[in-house]
């Protein structure tokens, strides 16, 4: 077994434990830590802690019978100082407002430090980042989120710049410059900061307080868990998410993420909960992340129209591995706000588990001749209990103008700068059982269709008990139970080893399909 090495702090580091397993190892393993046995593990995605900064370590796995499997050597971080919080004057007692202090180790603490959140509740509103810190939220902490508006900042969407030539955009709302409020952990422009631990950011969110009437804009729209606004190697390791007021992590123009080992639970029927949202953001690897929430468990964006066409900044270079995805909407999701489109986006080694879909791809006409999706692959995935497998949307209704004739039309229309483009698609080694709507829904533009779809060595089967229900949001789908492979307005077709199982009616239909090719 071959153990990698992921990220590391003074204090943890995370690893990969490759024996084969699709997030939870082959069998259960015995973990040593500088010969000292620390815990069992069943996670390829594992985490250690309450290390000691700038030291050698051996980490040794040991199999049921005592065999050596893997091993590696590392050492942690340098650490110049630790500021607790509650040295500072915390209470942690779950009622006294700790926000003022938190921020005051935060501002205080020096580059290449720590700032320690030691078991306790802490009531706080937002916690705002700086470069070059550590904050660990230990074992046994939990951050308890106010859900008082008027208590949280309010960041308007643009700024107008002093000689009218620019803009400062802070504030955003699904791909619009729009205002909102501070993120419960906010970062703005900050660089090569690790936020980690075992502990809990509970955004406390109920149909009571923020989830009320979750479609109206009330002082501003409705603040993320974390907010990463133009940062730069940003990590994030360990900690658990839940009850989220909105999206859980959105990183925003944002480069050089890593988030690991992370557990982000909201409720299944909580609104626009998404679990990691990168927008317009380059080089981001999520791994090891345990998603079971109320929408999509990932969805990759890139704004909608004006964000798209101003900064014309797609997201690229994806990785997503070694993830659990449960209960949401979409597995993975791309789109619908992406204006500047997303490129080289890998999804791999992943269980999704009752979701409605999983990978989800949203566009219709006005995103733009800037969104194209180029590169978008899946491989190695296990799925169970998932509506609809595989997606591609062109007629997606969203937005106020969603459901209008020009969004919803199959007729041609002359291709233009709002014509987005769906280029190349690649699923392989994908196994799913108890399926319940299709196998696969592909629907492109029949001004600029899906250039390129290859699905190979891949095995769907249906529940027994199918579910009916639409396998797209657009109109003109209607519900289905057991169908098969629908594709439209797809250049090239390749369906290479795609078995279908489960008395399923229209095995493969096509309309408007120029080539297919069948292995």
């Amino acid at each position: 077994m071959n153990i990698r090495l992921i990220m590391k702090t003074a204090r943890s580091a995370t690893f990969e434990f490759e024996d084969g397993g699709i997030y939870e190892t082959v069998e259960t393993y015995r973990l040593f830590v500088n010969h000292a046995e620390y815990k069992l593990i069943n996670t390829v995605i594992t985490s250690i802690y309450d290390l000691k900064p700038d030291t050698e370590y051996v980490l040794e796995a040991q199999n049921k019978v005592g065999e050596v499997a893997g091993s590696l050597s590392f050492r942690t971080d340098k650490e110049f100082v630790t500021i607790n919080v509650k040295e500072l004057g915390a209470a942690g007692d779950g009622i006294s407002d700790d926000t003022g202090f938190i921020q005051a180790a935060i501002m205080a603490c020096p580059p290449g430090s720590r700032v320690l959140i030691p078991k306790g509740k802490y009531r706080i509103t937002s916690i705002f980042l700086k470069s070059g810190i550590n904050l660990e939220i230990a074992k046994g902490a939990e951050l308890l989120a106010q859900t008082d508006r008027n208590r949280f900042a309010k960041f308007p969407g643009m700024i107008e710049s002093y000689d009218e030539q620019d803009e400062y955009n802070l504030g955003t709302w699904e791909g619009n410059p729009l205002p909102m409020f501070a993120g419960i952990i906010t970062g703005i422009g900050v660089s090569d900061v690790k936020v980690y631990g075992e502990g809990t950011i509970n955004g406390c969110a109920s149909h009571d307080n923020w989830w009320y009437n979750e479609k109206v804009m009330v002082g501003a729209f409705r603040p993320r868990m974390l907010f990463l606004n133009h940062c730069e190697r940003v990590q994030v390791q360990g900690l658990t998410f839940c009850n989220s007021p909105a999206w859980v992590i959105h990183p925003y123009f944002s480069n050089e993420m890593i988030f690991a080992n992370l557990n982000i639970q909201n409720p299944q029927k909580s609104p626009n909960t998404d679990g990691l949202d990168p927008e317009s953001c380059r080089n981001v690897e999520i791994l090891g992340v345990h998603f079971s929430l109320g929408d999509d468990c990932i969805a990759v964006k890139s704004g909608k129209v004006y964000m798209g066409k101003k900064y014309k900044t797609p997201s690229e270079n994806i990785h997503v591995y070694q993830c659990l995805m449960e209960n949401g909407h979409g597995a993975v999701t791309v789109g619908s706000e992406i204006g500047a489109g997303v490129r080289n986006m890998i999804v791999e080694k992943c269980r999704f588990s009752h979701t409605d879909r999983g990978l989800r791809i949203k566009t219709r006409r006005g995103r733009g001749k800037d969104s194209i999706l180029d590169e978008i692959i899946f491989r190695d995935i296990e799925m169970d209990h998932v509506m609809t497998p595989f997606t591609a949307n062109a007629f997606y209704f969203c937005d106020p103008d969603g459901r209008t004739e020009y969004v919803q039309s199959r007729e041609t229309y002359p291709v233009d700068e709002n014509t987005p483009e769906m280029r190349h698609f690649l699923f392989e080694n994908i196994h799913a059982v108890n399926c319940h709507v299709a196998a696969a829904f592909f629907e492109g533009l029949p001004e600029q269709k899906i250039e390129k779809i290859e699905m190979r060595n891949c095995s769907i089967s249906f529940a027994k008990e199918a579910k009916s229900d639409v396998p797209i949001m657009s109109n003109g789908v209607e519900a289905c139970s057991k169908k098969g492979i629908h594709a439209m307005n797809v250049r090239q077709l390749i369906l290479d080893r795609v078995v279908i199982e489960g008395n399923v009616g229209e095995p493969i239909e096509l309309e408007g399909v120029d080539q297919v090719e069948k292995g």
